[in-house]
C-alpha cells in the first residue's frame, strides 16, 4: 500500500484503465472510508450509487461521452441525499423541514458528498488504483442520469468517480504555488497574487506543450475561464428545483 502522503501528493487523474475488476475486498475498504467521512452535524447528507453493471456504465457513457466511465471497474456517483432523513423521520410520524431547498442545505450536501469522494480517492490511490473525478456527471443530462439511477426526490447528483487499475501514468500536473492557495491570516493582495498567477500560467502552458499524450498550448486562466463560460450554459437550476426543491434566496 502507498502511504497517505504518497496517495495525496502523487495523485494523478487516470482516464485509461485495464479491463479487470477491482477485487471486492478493495472496494469494501473504499466503501468503509466513504461511510466514515466527516459530515456536517453527522447528518451524512450524501449517498453513493456504485455502478459495476457494464450495460449501465455504457448508458452513462453515451450521456456524458466520458470514455473512462465504461472502461473503469466501478463508477461511483456521489449525491446529496435528504431523502433517507425524510424516510427515517416518517417512521416516527414526523416531517423534516425543507432544509435542502435552501442555499445552505444544498451547500451542506455538496460538502458532505465531496468529502466522501475524497475519502474514496485517497483509499483507492493507497491501494494502487487510479481515479477520475467526473463533474460532467452532474451537468451533461442530470435528469436522464437520475432516472437511470432511480434517484428519488431529495437526492441529486454532485459528481462521479471512475475507479480501476491504471493503464497509464500521466505526468504529474503542476498546481498553483502555495502562496496563491494558502493565505496567512488574511487574503493576499492582488499585487502579491499577480506575479504568482502569471508564472503559473507559463508553467501550465509549458506542461501542456510538453506532456505525454495529447498536447495543447492552453494556459490556466484562459482555459478555466472558457470552461466556466461553457458550464454556465448547462443550466442545472431547473433540475435542482425539481429534484431537491432548491429555491433562489
Amino acid at each position: 500500500m502507498k502511504s497517505v502522503q504518497q496517495s495525496l501528493l502523487e495523485r494523478r487523474t487516470i482516464r485509461r484503465y485495464e479491463r479487470m475488476k477491482v477485487e471486492p475486498e478493495k472496494m469494501q475498504q473504499i466503501y468503509d472510508a466513504i461511510r466514515n467521512t466527516p459530515t456536517s452535524y453527522n447528518g451524512q447528507q450524501f449517498s453513493v450509487i456504485a455502478v459495476d453493471d457494464q450495460q449501465l456504465k455504457e448508458q452513462l457513457y453515451e450521456i456524458t461521452n466520458q470514455k473512462q466511465i465504461k472502461t473503469c471497474s466501478h463508477f461511483l456517483v456521489f449525491c446529496i441525499d435528504y431523502h433517507k432523513l425524510r424516510v427515517a423521520a416518517g417512521l416516527h410520524g414526523e416531517q423534516t423541514p425543507p432544509f435542502e431547498s435552501t442555499i445552505d442545505g444544498y451547500t451542506v450536501g455538496v460538502i458532505d458528498a465531496s468529502l466522501a469522494m475524497m475519502s474514496a480517492v485517497t483509499v483507492a490511490e493507497s491501494l494502487g488504483l487510479g481515479c477520475c473525478c467526473i463533474g460532467y456527471t452532474r451537468t451533461a443530462d442530470p435528469r436522464r442520469i437520475s432516472d437511470l439511477l432511480l434517484l428519488p426526490e431529495g437526492v441529486s447528483i454532485v459528481c462521479g468517480l471512475a475507479i480501476g487499475y491504471p493503464r497509464e501514468m500521466p505526468d504529474l500536473k503542476p498546481k498553483l504555488p502555495q502562496p496563491a492557495v494558502i493565505h496567512t491570516n488574511h487574503y493576499s493582495a492582488d499585487e502579491e497574487l499577480k506575479p504568482l498567477l502569471a508564472e503559473y500560467d507559463e508553467r501550465i502552458t509549458e506542461y501542456n506543450r510538453t506532456r505525454s499524450g495529447d498536447q495543447t498550448t492552453n494556459d490556466w486562466s484562459g482555459h478555466i475561464a472558457d470552461y466556466h463560460r461553457h458550464s454556465i450554459e448547462h443550466g442545472i437550476a431547473g433540475y435542482l428545483r425539481e429534484q431537491i426543491g432548491l429555491k433562489s434566496e
